[in-house]
């Protein structure tokens, strides 16, 4: 049997606009959901390979929106 790659979990709920590789580096790094991201800093995110600026300010809205931030 072949395997498959891993598809993404129905839970996962970062917002689309973050692009593929930042949502691969974030599932690769162990984040399923936009609330584990509040347990880290915005420097551990951006040194993700295919996580930059742009996505890193698309996920502090959107933490911004629920309430959280990241870690200090």
């Amino acid at each position: 049997m072949i395997p498959t790659a891993k598809k993404p979990s129905d839970e996962e709920d970062f917002p689309k606009s973050i692009g593929k590789p930042a949502q691969r580096a974030l599932l690769a790094a162990g984040y399923q959901q936009l609330q584990d991201l509040a347990t880290a800093t915005e420097q551990e995110l951006l040194d993700l390979h295919g996580f930059g600026p742009k996505a890193l300010g698309i996920l502090r809205q959107a933490l911004a929106e629920q309430g959280l931030r990241f870690k200090s």
